[in-house]
Order: structure tokens, then C-alpha cells, then sequence
């Protein structure tokens, strides 16, 4: 990873912001997010010419896009970041994000920081190639739910396997329980899969603090895995930076828990920020299911994690939320093969019948 000394210090990204504003307000309303977003203090109080010059936000455009809203795009100081995930996020939004009139939309990245950052290790050609998929669509699944013993899971896993399913992962509520333990539920579940015969791979869910997650890295390891499941939001994006930069080798797959704030932009939350820090796959809000995001919404999310991008490898969207099988032959068509399907709950409320039903899943993404 390049150090960030190599990027000049009068290197600046571009933060957009849509803000709800009148016209009489705008001008003021956009020089103080620069200043917020900066130096977080009076300007006139600044003495420094270095400071004022390489380091104060600036106010690079704002533009009426009507109905009360404005693009208001702001540079931002690239040496304000470091090497920091977090602190990333803290310059483009940290303070701002405390009005309900802000939303985050997008950001225009210098080149110099998209090669601190890396972006996927695998991307969409790399988990292909895991699940041995080729250009066609993936296929994914969840085990659930909360409360059953490792061996309950592995027995769910392990019908799931049997069925041919790409990858399977954990629920994101599964996490270290006292009945089920991280290191005595994995190595149960991959061996249930790899007995299977199949190409699945596993996904176990991380979770605690960096420490506790790095051990639990530790286990896939031992149990032969070949990547896991985060939720950035939850976790933290400076965590997840340092478990992607420790772990290459390893996908991670992004979950969305607590990522609904809504002030940040879907296609760039997903598409840009956790492609930027390794998201392998992003998980997402199908339209349609229970949760709202729009056609619009996804098409955009799921464009901007697969468009080119400076030789960051392309995220794979997923696209889930109270999916169905029914659902497969219309989400084929709006999203088309570079796509991996996530169905659970209607999986799994198939009971005898999971491994049949898996099967006709896997089968409708190979047709």
C-alpha cells in the first residue's frame, strides 16, 4: 500500500452534498460545511498561510437543482485523512452529518487516494473464480436463525451445500453466543459444506473488537475458509480497513447493519466508500422486499460498484431482503449476470425440501 506521504499536500477530493436550503441561504450554508468539514473553527482566527491555503475547505461549485435543493461540492484536503478509513469518513461527513438537511451524495476521489485505499483484493472476477461461477450470476444464502446450536446450523449449511449454492453465509446476527460459539460453530458448519462436494463457500459473520475479530480470523483459517462476512457500519470502517489489509488473501463480504441513516447515499455508501476500503461483495436493500429502497436506488448502487474506477477492482452487488425463488428470473433481467442473488428466509422455510430447492437456485442462474 502506498504511504499517503506520496500524495501532495494541496491534493484535494471533492465532497457532494445535496442540501435543503433557499436560494438567500446557499452561499453561506455551503462555506460553512467547508469550514465544518475542515478546520471546524473561525477562519479569521487562522493566522497560518499554509493552513488557509492547503487545509480549509473550499467551495467549488454550487448548483440549484430545484424544489429547494442544491449541489453543494466542496474540496476537502487530502492530508486532513492520513492512512485512516475512519478519519475518511470523519472529514467527508463527521459533523455535517448532524443536519437533517445534508445528504452525503457523492465524492470525487484524487487517483493517489484510491491507491491508499486498494479497493477489492477479489472483486467480481475473483469470487467467480472461488465458486468456479464464470460469467454467470452468483448465488448466495443465509443461515438462520439466532438460537440454534452449531450443529443445527451446520445441518441447514449442509443441505444448502448439497444443493450446489455459490456461497452461504452466516446471518449477521449470528455472532459469538453462548449457544453457539464462534470457534465451536465454524469448523462444525465448513465441514458440513465441504462434505457436500460442492464448490460453496462458507462465509462466517465477524464480530466484537478488532482483537476478537482478528481470533476469529483465526478459525476460518484453521477450518480452510476462504472469507468471511463484516458489517463496516457496525464494525467500523478503520477496522475493516485493517482486517482487508491484513487479510488479502481473504473476501469479505459487506453487510448493510446500520447503514439506513439515509444522509448518506446508497450508491456511494456501497458502491464507492466500502468498494474503496475491500468490500469484495456489497449486500443491499432490493426494491421490492422489506425494506425501501427504489429501482432507481439499486440500478445506481449496483452501476457504481461495478463501473471502471481507476483499476479498483468492481464489488459485487447483492441484492437481498426478503428475496423469493420467484423473484429470480426478474432480478436476472433488472441487474443481468454480474450480480449475486442472496435468498434466505424463503430457503429456508422450505424445511425437507432445502437441498431441492437450493438446487432450482443454483440451476436458474446457470440457464
Amino acid at each position: 500500500m502506498e504511504a499517503i506521504s506520496a500524495v501532495p499536500q494541496a491534493s484535494r477530493l471533492t465532497a457532494i452534498y445535496r442540501v435543503t436550503d433557499t436560494a438567500a441561504n446557499i452561499a453561506a450554508r455551503a462555506k460553512a460545511i467547508a469550514v465544518e468539514q475542515s478546520v471546524e473553527m473561525p477562519v479569521a482566527a487562522i493566522t497560518d498561510a499554509k493552513i488557509l491555503d492547503d487545509i480549509v475547505g473550499r467551495v467549488e461549485h454550487v448548483a440549484d437543482l430545484g424544489n429547494g435543493t442544491f449541489e453543494v461540492r466542496i474540496g476537502l484536503a487530502v492530508a486532513t485523512i492520513g492512512q485512516d478509513a475512519g478519519q475518511l469518513l470523519n472529514m467527508l461527513f463527521g459533523n455535517t452529518s448532524l443536519h437533517p438537511d445534508v445528504v452525503l451524495h457523492d465524492v470525487e476521489f484524487p487517483i493517489e487516494l484510491l491507491t491508499v485505499f486498494g479497493g477489492p483484493r477479489h472483486g467480481l472476477a475473483g469470487l467467480r473464480a472461488m465458486a468456479g461461477a464464470g460469467a454467470r450470476a452468483l448465488t448466495c444464502s443465509a443461515l438462520k436463525p439466532q438460537g440454534l446450536p452449531p450443529a443445527g446450523l451446520a445441518s441447514i449449511a449442509g443441505q444448502m451445500a448439497e444443493g450446489g449454492l455459490d456461497f452461504i453465509k452466516d446471518d449477521h446476527g449470528i455472532a459469538n453466543q453462548t449457544y453457539s460459539p464462534f470457534a465451536a460453530r465454524v469448523p462444525v458448519i465448513a465441514e458440513a459444506v465441504a462434505k457436500a462436494g460442492t464448490r460453496t463457500v462458507y462465509l462466517p459473520s465477524l464480530s466484537g473488537h478488532l482483537e476478537q475479530m482478528r481470533a476469529q480470523i483465526g478459525v476460518v483459517r484453521s477450518a480452510g475458509l476462504k472469507g468471511v462476512l463484516i458489517a463496516p457500519m457496525i464494525a467500523g470502517f478503520a477496522t475493516f480497513q485493517q482486517l482487508v489489509g491484513d487479510n488479502p488473501d481473504l473476501a469479505f463480504m459487506a453487510h448493510p447493519a446500520m447503514a439506513g441513516s439515509g444522509q448518506i447515499a446508497p450508491s456511494l455508501l456501497f458502491g464507492k466508500l466500502l468498494r474503496l476500503l475491500g468490500a469484495d461483495a456489497v449486500v443491499f436493500t432490493n426494491y421490492g422486499g422489506r425494506f425501501g429502497y427504489t429501482p432507481t436506488i439499486c440500478r445506481d448502487l449496483a452501476e457504481t460498484a461495478l463501473a471502471p474506477w481507476n483499476g479498483i477492482k468492481p464489488s459485487v452487488p447483492v441484492p437481498a431482503g426478503g428475496m423469493t425463488m420467484a423473484r429470480i428470473p426478474e432480478m436476472l433481467q433488472f441487474y443481468g449476470p454480474e450480480v449475486m442473488l442472496l435468498i434466505g428466509g424463503d430457503l429456508l422455510s422450505a424445511g425437507a425440501r432445502m437441498t431441492g430447492e437450493a438446487a432450482k437456485f443454483q440451476q436458474a442462474v446457470m440457464n
